[in-house]
């Protein structure tokens, strides 16, 4: 296999897992499960953006969960909307996940507020599929 034939299928590898973590975001989200819902929203566009920085870099993604870095190491150019927009994706990683957090995260976490991140998730990786 060919240094290119295999840079696609990492490539390929990332953005189906993208895809495949939005769908479960919408389960999810239909099954009253919000907060782990805004969990794969930020999971999906995580790995999105790493098959981009590998189609772009020709390397391995960096071991990193901040959507904003993430989003920068790409070399796409961020409005400070988008920054602002990815910065509040990337804390559901850190909310989901850890104790100290989740309380409050849940209370946030109702239907609307994750609906509102269910949709612009979509608009996100929509506007990131351009570059891949």
């Amino acid at each position: 296999m060919t240094t290119m034939e295999n840079e696609q299928k990492v490539i390929e590898y990332w953005s189906t897992a993208s895809k495949q973590d939005f769908e479960a975001a919408e389960i999810l989200f239909e099954n009253e499960k919000e907060h782990h819902a805004l969990f794969f929203c930020h999971l999906s566009i995580e790995k999105f953006l790493k098959a981009i920085i590998v189609k772009s870099t020709q390397g391995s993604p960096p071991l990193l969960h901040d959507l904003v870095r993430l989003a920068e190491r790409t070399g796409i150019k961020l409005s400070a909307k988008q920054k602002n927009e990815l910065a509040e994706i990337s804390t559901f990683n850190i909310e989901a996940r850890y104790d100290d957090y989740k309380l409050s995260f849940y209370k946030k976490a109702n239907k609307r507020f994750t609906s509102k991140y269910i949709t612009m998730t979509r608009r996100i990786l929509k506007w990131l599929s351009k570059y891949l």
